[in-house]
Formats: C-alpha cells, structure tokens, sequence
C-alpha cells in the first residue's frame, strides 16, 4: 500500500499541475485573439490604474517572454510580457490590472503580501537544504535528521498557501478597477474573471502538489520508524 502511495502520489501531483497548465493556456489562448471594446493596451491599462492610485513613481516596463508578467515591490515596477504590453485584447487588460492589484497591496501594505514578501529569503535557503538534509539523513540512515529536512520544506508549503489569498486578491482589485474605469463591459468581465481563475487554479495546484511532495517524502520513513 505505502509503494503505490509513494509512486503514485506523484503522478496524481503531475496530473493536477497539467490540469492547471492547461485550464491557464486554454482560456489565455482564447482571451488573447478577443479584443476589448475599449482597444486600449495593458501598458495604458496598467498606467491609468497606478495613476488612479496615486503611484505614478512605479514603473511599467516590458519584458521578455510568454506570461513573465509580475510585479516588483523591490524595484516598484510593473514588468508586462510583450503580448500583454501591446495587446488590447480582454486577456492583455485582465493580466495588466491583476499585476497592478499587487502593486495596490504594496502601497496600502497588504499583510499576507508583507508576510510573503519577508518570507522569500527564508523559503529559498530552506528549500535548498530541506532536500539535501533529507538526502544525507537517509544515506547515514538518520531518520531525526531527515525529518529535520521534511520540516525546512514544509516553509514552501506556507509560502505557497500565504501566496494563495495575495494572487485572489489582486485579480479582485483588478478586476474592481477594470468595472470603475470602465475598460470593460460586463460581458467581457465575465471572460477576465474566468481567465483569472484560471490562473490562481495554478497557485492552488502549486499547494496540492507539494503536499503530495511532501507526504511522499513523509512515507519514506514512516515504515522504519514503525520498525524500532
């Protein structure tokens, strides 16, 4: 039982981040060849939600690649992909004003985006040696010491639940700005939101998949230490 739980909890955590991958293409795809009724691009988009907001001293810049578009709160800088940039389509507009909902959270000092921000450094280290601890402890057969390095991995998973409540709020504040400056009609609301669901089913598979991760991990000693 604990074998087919052990290679089989992986594949179900692959099949989860698939489904997720392909709901993100699939509705980006389709909402990027909608144009809006507005024809305005994600840079005059993203520019006239800061400005609104007073934050006329953070930047919108492009970037290279296909959906690399994020804020940073270092820099204070709105970073949109060429597509999204350029684009006046209802996917372009939907993804400019999520982006500048993190930049709102940053000005009004949103708390889990704070606690998130903070915990970076902290999630980077321990992810690095949370698996090599586990790597040395099952090699010397220190079963204390790997389970020190099963609980340096779980800061991802409060990394990735802390991120969940920052990207669903960021898509509301986006989607708020879109209606008030009225970028969009209501029926193109509706294609925004469902894209945007799309894409924060993504940080929801991030955390079951690393659940899975970690539970797999788990199951490795569980056994011997049953055995002692």
């Amino acid at each position: 039982m604990d074998a087919i739980l052990y290679y089989g909890l992986p594949l179900i955590g692959l099949a989860i981040t698939s489904l997720a991958q392909l709901l993100i293409t699939t509705n980006y795809s389709k909402y990027k060849k909608t144009p809006s009724t507005s024809h305005k691009k994600g840079c005059e988009v993203a520019r006239e939600i800061l400005d609104k907001h007073n934050l006329k001293k953070v930047d919108v810049v492009m970037v290279s690649g296909n959906l690399t578009d994020h804020y940073d709160p270092t820099a204070k800088v709105v970073r949109l992909s060429e597509d999204i940039y350029s684009g006046t389509s209802i996917a372009s507009v939907s993804v400019a004003a999520h982006e500048c909902g993190h930049a709102i959270q940053d000005k009004i000092a949103y708390t889990p985006m704070r606690i998130r921000s903070k915990l970076v450094p902290v999630v980077n280290f321990s992810t690095k040696i949370g698996y090599l601890v586990i790597t040395i402890g099952f090699i010397l057969g220190a079963l204390k010491l790997a389970l020190v390095g099963l609980i340096l991995l779980l800061s991802m998973l409060i990394f990735q639940l802390i991120t969940l409540p920052v990207e669903f709020d960021a898509s509301r504040r986006g989607k708020i700005e879109l209606d008030e400056l009225h970028i969009l009609s209501s029926t193109e609301q509706q294609g925004a939101a469902k894209m945007l669901r799309a894409a924060a089913f993504t940080y929801v598979a991030s955390v079951l998949s690393t659940l899975l991760e970690i539970l797999r991990l788990a199951l490795m000693f569980v056994p011997k230490n049953n055995d002692r």
